[in-house]
């Protein structure tokens, strides 16, 4: 099996990334794992794509770190493939990390992988789903019982008006954006400088005003989705817990929060079941949950991260598990060619 990634650039991935470990697994599984810097693709004359792309040469890896370090090094082959001859083109770049320095490459890898797509290869995330996902609005698809109360809008007085309907404890956070960057908890006591905080997550777009969930000081669990489906493998949930640090409201990762290993309760399994239809619908092979409490709080669909954190706490290996679903999609390929949709195969 001949596996593409395609990531935002190589030189900002990490060996304990999602995408780095599944490549790993993908290798010693004994199939070609091939890096794609976003930039890097091209769609060529005679119609077909094709890409700069980077693999590791050995066949068995049992550490990120030396995997990672093979790829980054002269010994890596690096040469130009043909995108359209691979069986599966993962789509792992991260639209956010680019929108700075780099917009023009941030929504590229649904470009190219839309047409990839048309050629036979199997893309994940499906692309036409992922290009309804490049805000947070997408979160708003879904129903109701499962999100905090929101309101997305740039105009100050109703955000005002919405933090006094809330009892003036409400989160504002970027319509566009993630990694807990530009997110402040709104109380009632910090309404003399709300318009300083309106300003500060405004100045890149829309704003989310959001109810604020009390079981939120309690931290958020991410629960992984794999076919549309908890991702279970030898009996364990890819999941794990953050915990907030010090007086900081966010719990993400990046911004300073801790991991714990979570628990899988009876309503976090009706949450991802609520969830489902929409995202088996758009084609949505690999995603994260963020809940808090029994609401959801994001929906990760762009590269979700963490299951090396859901490894390490649970002991079991999840890359393996994505790997196999992988090679099944591949092999119903064989069978049928192209008589599903990619949306279709992306969650078989």
């Amino acid at each position: 099996m001949k596996i593409g990634f395609i990531i935002n650039k190589l030189e900002t991935e990490r060996p304990g990334f999602t995408t780095t470990q599944l490549a790993m697994q993908a290798t010693n599984m004994g199939h070609q794992a091939w890096m794609i810097p976003v930039g890097d693709l091209a769609y060529d004359p005679d119609e077909h794509i094709r890409a700069r792309a980077r693999r590791a040469l050995r066949c068995n890896y049992k550490s990120l770190q030396t995997y990672f370090n093979d790829l980054q090094s002269e010994r890596a082959k690096t040469v130009r493939i043909t995108v359209d001859e691979l069986d599966v083109l993962l789509l792992r770049n991260n639209p956010v990390d680019d929108a700075v320095n780099r917009p023009w490459a941030q929504n590229m890898g649904t470009v190219f992988g839309r047409v990839a797509m048309q050629k036979g290869v199997i893309v994940l995330n499906d692309p036409n789903g992922l290009a309804k996902a490049l805000n947070k609005m997408y979160f708003q698809y879904f129903p109701e019982q499962v999100r905090p109360r929101t309101l997305i809008t740039r105009d100050r007085d109703e955000i005002k008006a919405f933090a006094k309907a809330q009892g003036g404890t409400i989160v504002l956070k970027p319509l566009q954006g993630s990694g807990g960057q530009s997110v402040f908890l709104m109380r009632p006591d910090d309404l003399p400088n709300i318009n300083q905080m309106i300003d500060a997550v405004s100045r890149d777009g829309y704003v989310i005003a959001q109810e604020y969930l009390p079981a939120a000081e309690e931290g958020d669990t991410r629960l992984f989705l794999m076919n549309g489906v908890p991702l279970r493998y030898r009996g364990k949930y890819a999941c794990f817990h953050r915990v907030r640090t010090g007086g900081d409201m966010r719990s993400n990762i990046q911004a300073g929060g801790e991991l714990q290993q979570a628990k899988i309760t009876g309503t976090i399994l009706e949450l991802a079941e609520m969830v489902r239809p929409r995202l088996v619908q758009d084609g949505m092979f690999l995603v994260g949950l963020d809940i808090v409490g029994d609401k959801l709080i994001e929906i990760n669909l762009f590269s979700p991260g963490g299951l090396g954190s859901a490894r390490k706490f649970e002991k079991v290996n999840f890359s393996i598990a994505v790997i196999q679903a992988l090679e099944k999609k591949v092999q119903y390929m064989k069978y049928y060619q192209r008589n599903f949709e990619n949306a279709e195969m992306a969650v078989l």
